[in-house]
């Protein structure tokens, strides 16, 4: 629900558990109230501190510079007495960038519009306000959006720029968000890593000046996410307040908490400044993407459920959001470019033994590609590889009762490849100076219509020929030399951001042309699980580091904002490609069980008793996989904090049933068993465990007790069911 209190000029945003205020400074400065616990009354406009010096401009005109340097700023605008961190920057033609934002009027409605071109959250059961700024002298205006919604503790926000002035006007930055506070001793968390090792959680002090997250990357990178968290201080997984901001974007991004001399918090994200900006003519508007906040004053674990219940509910779509999904079996780790149609006949034939569903062909399988030096942008079958194609493949691996899927890597392009032998302007370049390499492939302009419906009809043309259900979209390298010889010099800060908007255009053509097809994004790994990502595809890679142990912590902190149902997970052989470790095939099953589930590994290769059990893990798979789909997620331990064992588990929405992973990381010597206390159960519901019958508020505050389980590296599922 969302009010306007005329009397005291208040919005006041309620979700199930939360409200958000915002309120006037002299009837047109929009500033910041409050965000948290729900509340009842509006009359909270003297949070804004107007009493108190400096006053607003027009009880102390003569301190407006101090004024502005206070006040929690709604969306914050600098060059005129704010020297925060700013959300908005403009040029005028003249050169100059100052900015003054005021109240101009307001709208609520119910439900939210689409965000033009761009990923957000959508539904039915919301309410909108919107909020429209202006700038006087330039003409510039502010559209802000808040949507709250009625079934989930969670604030989506975005902002349109509007040139409604007389001249050109060039954006500089346009901020999604901003979030001013009082620090209250919080932390700041966020989720650093790398390749292989993406999303670790990570949490610091807040002290004076600035700390971000960002990527200038061109995309959300595995090195930072575009996520962090203000915490207070001893904040666990069941206790203490957790503010979380989510960019809903695929690019570059920036994320930045600022302490300043009062002790104020400005946290803010949105696209990063950097590379960027933005030419408005007069009439012409600028869409920011959308920043999702959520509040908790139930520690990290009722942060989590908030974004798991929106993202389920709120921003994934398609036809696969809510239906099982196939068991597969990728050949990269079994084969990697060293196969035939005859070797990904034998792995599928196997497979299809043991209950694997599908079959995904990855890299290798077009052009004159034998590794990863060529033939990007080539999308045509080697049929010296595959005799009869795809539609040959398709058929045999169909009659055998599988699926076929394939790996594709639309958005770069190879020296070594005939489409850059006849279009070698359509890789992103900087006059005069020779492209940057990396992994040997160049990266295609596809802010250019034509190179992007001309990359699309080719992809279109490949699905069309045979029947394939599964896309993994593949994104290998970071985004350098941006720049083309088409856009005029006072666009080229463009060319990033409509990088991205083409990217999406791509994807969304792609599955409205294929709606029943399964699609999986995939940058070098998690280099790119995003919210915007999860708008068109129901699944992400998460890491192309397989090894059961490393994935504990990635997957972790990747479930700390996004459900399980979208984490992609594979059992792969060992000794891990990666770290050369040996995990039991037990325990490499039950870690990823904990995602989509499937295989990456040769089949026909891969010992008798570890294939024995494949058949086992699938029917689990099929067993638990709506309770994962669709459950609950309690984070109970971390091997992370630990450095002895993790564990968390899943509860069905009617608390009728659970399933608990508790993985022993190192084994220990002369150690008794370990007290697990659980997590969402019914206080006064019974519960059968291990063939003992609990109540729901004994296994809770009592705990279970977990016995060692001998060796390193190993797993145990244990079943919860009420009685």
């Amino acid at each position: 629900m969302i009010i306007y209190d005329g009397k005291h000029h208040v919005f006041k945003l309620d979700t199930p558990n939360t409200s958000y205020l915002c309120g006037l400074a002299d009837e047109k400065y929009l500033g910041h109230i409050y965000y948290g616990r729900k509340l009842g009354d509006t009359d909270l406009g003297y949070l804004l501190r107007t009493e108190e010096r400096p006053q607003p401009p027009s009880q102390l005109l003569r301190e407006k510079a101090g004024f502005f340097d206070c006040y929690p700023m709604e969306y914050s605008f600098g060059g005129t007495g704010d020297f925060r961190e700013s959300c908005v920057e403009a040029a005028s033609e003249s050169g100059q960038k100052g900015l003054e934002l005021t109240y101009v009027s307001h709208e609520i409605y119910e439900g939210k519009k689409a965000l033009e071109g761009l990923p957000a959250t959508w539904g039915g059961e919301c309410d909108t306000l919107e909020i429209t700024l202006e700038d006087a002298v330039t003409g510039l205006k502010a559209v802000l959006s808040y949507t709250a919604f009625r079934d989930v503790d969670a604030i989506a926000r975005s902002v349109r720029i509007i040139n409604d002035g007389k001249e050109n006007l060039i954006l500089l930055r346009a901020l999604s968000a901003c979030l001013d506070m009082d620090q209250e001793d919080y932390e700041l968390l966020t989720l650093p890593g790398s390749w292989a090792r993406e999303r670790h959680i990570q949490r610091r002090d807040i002290g004076y000046g600035a700390v971000s997250v960002e990527s200038l990357r061109g995309i959300s990178s595995h090195q930072d996410h575009p996520f962090f968290a203000l915490v207070s201080r001893g904040c666990t997984e069941t206790s203490g307040e957790a503010y979380g901001m989510n960019l809903v974007y695929s690019g570059n991004f920036l994320g930045k908490v600022f302490r300043n001399q009062f002790d104020q918090i400005r946290a803010v994200m949105g696209i990063h400044p950097g590379h960027f900006s933005w030419k408005l003519a007069p009439g012409e508007s600028f869409q920011a993407p959308e920043a999702v906040l959520v509040y908790s004053d139930g520690g990290l674990g009722k942060m989590t459920r908030s974004f798991h219940k929106l993202y389920r509910n709120h921003l994934i779509r398609g036809v696969w959001r809510d239906r099982e999904r196939p068991v597969l079996i990728n050949n990269w780790e079994a084969t990697y470019f060293n196969f035939d149609t005859e070797k990904l006949l034998s792995i599928a034939r196997e497979a299809a033994k043991n209950g694997i569903e599908m079959l995904v062909m990855d890299d290798g399988w077009f052009g004159h590609r034998e590794s990863d030096n060529s033939s990007l942008g080539d999308w045509f079958v080697n049929e010296k590889k595959l005799p009869g194609g795809l539609p040959r493949l398709a058929e045999e691996v169909n009659k055998l009762g599988m699926k076929l899927g394939i790996w594709l890597e639309p958005e770069m392009i190879s020296e070594d490849s005939e489409l850059y032998k006849a279009h070698p302007d359509w890789a992103l370049q900087l006059k005069d100076r020779s492209p940057v390499q990396c992994r040997e492939q160049l990266v295609l302009d596809l802010s250019r219509p034509e190179v992007a419906d001309y990359i699309y009809e080719q992809i279109r043309a490949v699905l069309s020929s045979a029947n394939i259900e599964y896309v993994k979209w593949d994104m290998n390298r970071p985004l350098a030399d941006v720049g083309n010889a088409v856009l005029p010099p006072d666009r080229q800060g463009e060319i990033s951001h409509r990088y991205v908007l083409a990217v999406y255009r791509m994807q969304e053509r792609l599955i409205s042309d294929f709606p029943e097809l399964l699609l999986e994004n995939c940058s070098s790994g998690g280099g790119r699980f995003d919210p915007g990502m999860l708008y068109y595809s129901p699944q992400i890679w998460c890491s192309d580091d397989t090894d059961a142990i490393e994935r504990l912590a990635v997957q972790e902190g990747t479930q700390l904002i996004y459900p399980l149902s979208c984490i992609g997970a594979h059992v792969s052989a060992c000794p891990n490609d990666i770290t050369g470790r040996t995990v039991p095939f037990e325990t490499r099953g039950i870690v990823a069980l904990a995602g989509t589930f499937g295989y990456e590994l040769d089949i026909t290769r891969i010992p008798e008793e570890d294939r024995k059990q494949i058949s086992g893990q699938v029917e689990l798979y099929k067993k638990y996989h709506p309770l994962i789909r669709e459950g609950e997620y309690y984070r109970i331990a971390s091997w992370r904090e630990n450095h002895e064992f993790d564990c968390y588990m899943v509860v069905a929405p009617d608390r009728s049933k659970a399933l608990l992973t508790f993985v022993q990381v190192l084994a220990g010597v002369n150690r008794r068993s370990r007290k697990i206390r659980l997590q969402g159960l019914d206080e006064d519901g019974y519960y059968r465990v291990d063939g003992k019958v609990y109540q729901g508020r004994t296994l809770m505050c009592a705990g279970f007790l977990v016995e060692g389980l001998r060796g390193d590296f190993r797993a145990r599922l244990i079943e919860i069911e009420r009685v």
